[in-house]
């Protein structure tokens, strides 16, 4: 089966091929999530005054507040897919002191109470809130990608698939190893692919920039210009369309993006004369972010992360707090990029997979230099090498092109 369609204003074409024999595999090796049906949710403003309410939330944030009367109460930030719900509960028989441990302690919750307004403000009074014990289906409580996940699992296992021996082992044996927090991971907490799927979605998106640079073009500095003319004539007109807007704030997508891809083009050119090696690169693309599935926690997350970079760890907690997507207080120690290198070193040796010395340290040293500059978080000054440059410039475009798409494309 050949698959055939376009990306980043039509400029990318995406093919990739799978047979039938490897998309039956993949149905049954690499299960795609079930998704809910359609998006659900309390969705307050649509709701009146008095009206009762009964729904399993996020716990965001939560405060203790008093009245003018000096009356406690607990004001709570809660959300669910239809976004944020603003809520108090009434110290009227020691529910504050009753609550606040379990505040501090669960993330997800069943609640009970009514809508109320004030000044044309919704809220929900709330009169019972009970952690949840059941167990916890992300989909439910969290936005995630609207694009078809079987369609891209299938790409991505369409280009890992064309890899070349032992790069084809490492993806795939990867993917055996992660493929279950990998196709439901978030690749950010806000700004771009920050919802359930969005690791997935990302990935292949640097795959398609990756493929126009190196493969349908002949001469990747030609193709790295061509993107940068692009996002020129697309910067220009999101200038234009603004001057004719008459009130709100415009959005500049590629706002100061151009000066730094022109950057990254000098530093390429230090290495005009080099090959490519596509498929180290497309390796260290899969690795890029993966070490996302430990920096970011989000309700219903597995930690198998950890269990199987730390067989002999042990948490001193088991039972931590889960809500919306956030940092994950043990993640953020080591952070994605170093993480990203661990996983590398983790999957060859553990699958004995032979790798010249040469190769592990052009995808290690891909993983850690794909944030461009120190500043941006890359662990190194500069990429050294072309595969170094074409990651940190195909992660970037994609990274923003992203906050272009409507939330129906994402």
């Amino acid at each position: 089966m050949m698959n055939s369609e376009n990306y980043f204003y039509d400029m990318i074409t995406i093919d990739y091929q799978l047979t039938d024999q490897q998309k039956q595999s993949l149905s049954t090796n690499f299960p795609v999530p079930s998704l809910p049906e359609a998006i659900k949710g309390l969705h307050l403003n649509t709701l009146t005054k008095g009206t009762p309410v009964t729904a399993r939330v996020l716990l965001n944030d939560f405060e203790v507040k008093k009245t003018k009367t000096n009356k406690s109460f607990l004001k709570i930030m809660l959300s669910d897919q239809s976004g944020n719900i603003s809520a108090k509960m009434w110290d009227n028989n020691g529910e504050v002191d009753t609550m606040l441990p379990l505040l501090e302690q669960k993330g997800v919750f069943d609640i009970r109470g009514q809508v109320d307004e004030f000044n044309g403000f919704k809220s929900v009074t709330v009169y019972e809130m009970t952690p949840c014990k059941d167990d916890i289906n992300p989909f439910t409580l969290l936005a995630y990608t609207q694009q078809d996940i079987t369609a891209l699992r299938d790409e991505l296992f369409g280009y890992l698939y064309e890899l070349q021996q032992p790069y084809q082992d490492i993806a795939i044996k990867a993917m055996e190893q992660l493929w279950e927090g990998f196709r439901i991971s978030p690749a950010a907490k806000g700004f771009h692919h920050n919802y359930l799927g969005g690791l997935l979605k990302h990935t292949v998106g640097l795959m398609r920039f990756c493929r126009y640079i190196t493969i349908q073009s002949d001469n990747p500095f030609r193709a790295v210009m061509q993107l940068i003319n692009k996002v020129e004539t697309e910067y220009k007109l999101e200038i234009w369309n603004s001057l004719k807007e008459d009130d709100g704030r415009p959005t500049y997508v590629w706002k100061d993006s151009i000066d730094h891809l022109y950057h990254m083009v000098h530093g390429m050119t230090e290495f005009k004369y080099d090959s490519i090696n596509y498929d180290a690169l497309l390796t260290s693309i899969l690795f890029h972010d993966i070490g996302k599935l430990a920096e970011y926690d989000y309700a219903g997350r597995s930690f198998d992360i950890f269990h199987f970079l730390f067989p002999t760890g042990e948490f001193k907690d088991p039972n931590r707090k889960q809500a919306g997507i956030a940092m994950d207080p043990l993640g953020v120690n080591i952070g994605h990029i170093p993480y990203g290198v661990m996983l590398l070193s983790k999957v060859m040796e553990q699958h004995n997979i032979s790798v010249t010395m040469e190769d592990i340290h052009l995808m290690s040293h891909c993983i850690l230099c794909h944030h461009g500059l120190p500043e941006w978080g890359s662990a190194v000054r500069k990429p050294s090498n072309l595969e170094g440059y074409i990651i940190h410039i195909v992660d970037y475009l994609d990274s923003r092109y992203e906050n272009t798409e409507a939330d129906e494309e994402k």
